[in-house]
């Protein structure tokens, strides 16, 4: 059966991506990283998630970036909240972990090459979100070519591609998309800031595209809030 290796945070978008990865016909190999995020309560939903979706396996590395700190998401930094859609799409936020997608890349790339996985696929997304950097086309396609000519696999001619399927999809068109593959929604945790208990905020970026998503759907989001603001 062919592979791919899923980046599976326990967020919308990267369950979603891994439920197209099932959709393709691929075995699912879900990789999650334990790197000191504030919301680490995402990846208590991975084993769930995993059963869902018939993972092959499913893996959670540990890389604590707190110790290098810079985001508001490892750092002592406010998570910025109550932003309008306009004001979360301009420039770059306090959210954005320096190079964290690249890290996470490689290690993904590693680990497909173990498995033969053939894909990585990954839930980045550039229509909803501010512009992170590393959620690019152009550095997609450019880390494609580093797996090319950096790993044993690509010198041998067996090359490891990266694939985004929902890299210019709308928050409702995942959403719907997400529902069409039976994905389990349910089970997801966007939040960059949630509380003790693991109550998502509904005020940071992350909750209010997530909330203005399912309502531009028609759906009713399932997990809990502590407050409900959709971005306007």
């Amino acid at each position: 059966m062919k592979r791919a290796v899923v980046l599976c945070s326990g967020g919308l978008d990267s369950t979603v991506a891994a439920a197209e990865a099932r959709a393709a016909g691929y075995e699912l190999y879900l990789l999650s990283i334990h790197y000191g995020q504030r919301h680490a309560v995402e990846l208590s939903r991975i084993p769930q998630i995993a059963e869902t979706l018939g993972a092959a396996k499913s893996l959670v590395l540990a890389l604590d970036l707190r110790a290098m700190g810079g985001s508001a998401l490892t750092d002592e930094v406010s998570v910025p909240k109550d932003r309008t859609a306009d004001e979360i799409g301009n420039g770059i936020p306090p959210t954005y972990v320096p190079a964290r997608n690249t890290i996470f890349l490689a290690i993904a790339l590693g680990w497909a090459e173990i498995v033969r996985a053939e894909k990585i696929y990954f839930g980045a997304n550039v229509l909803d979100y501010s512009g992170y950097p590393d959620c690019r086309p152009e550095f997609l396609r450019a880390f494609e070519m580093l797996a090319k000519i950096g790993t044993k696999a690509g010198v041998e001619g067996w090359q490891v591609r990266i694939e985004a399927p929902l890299l210019k999809m709308t928050k409702a068109e995942i959403i719907r998309r997400g529902v069409a593959l039976q994905a389990p929604l349910h089970l997801t945790h966007s939040c960059y800031d949630p509380d003790i208990a693991g109550r998502a905020c509904g005020r940071c970026d992350s909750c209010r595209l997530r909330l203005k998503g399912f309502a531009e759907a028609g759906l009713a989001d399932p997990v809990e809030y502590v407050a409900m603001k959709p971005a306007s």
